[in-house]
């Protein structure tokens, strides 16, 4: 699958609940070939896949790689993650991003 033409990206992205501390995203790819256009992480953040399913990932330097969602099994990523997200999937794919924003004393 060559990267997609478009910086913006299709995929769509639903903010659900934000406060101080995370915002939840829920993240909607329709179709095989969606995705979020080139971004990076300023937060820590977990995903929750809501389905099973395959994304190419686009990383710096021309890399990429096959990440596998399982329905329920999230994972954690640091921030300055950078990448495109793409469903390699030939059905849609969907997820929960949690972003660790801080703004918590410990």
């Amino acid at each position: 699958m060559n990267p997609p033409d478009t910086s913006a990206g299709t995929a769509i992205g639903t903010v659900i609940m934000e406060n101080e501390r995370t915002r939840v995203t829920e993240w909607h790819f329709s179709a095989k070939g969606d995705n979020t256009g080139w971004h990076e992480h300023e937060h820590d953040y977990l995903v929750v896949p809501l389905s099973d399913g395959q994304l190419l990932l686009h990383e710096p330097g021309g890399t990429t790689r096959l990440a596998q969602l399982r329905c329920g099994v999230p994972y954690f990523r640091k921030k300055g993650v950078h990448h495109d997200v793409v469903n390699a999937s030939d059905f849609e794919i969907t997820f929960i991003e949690v972003e660790f924003l801080g703004g918590a004393e410990r």
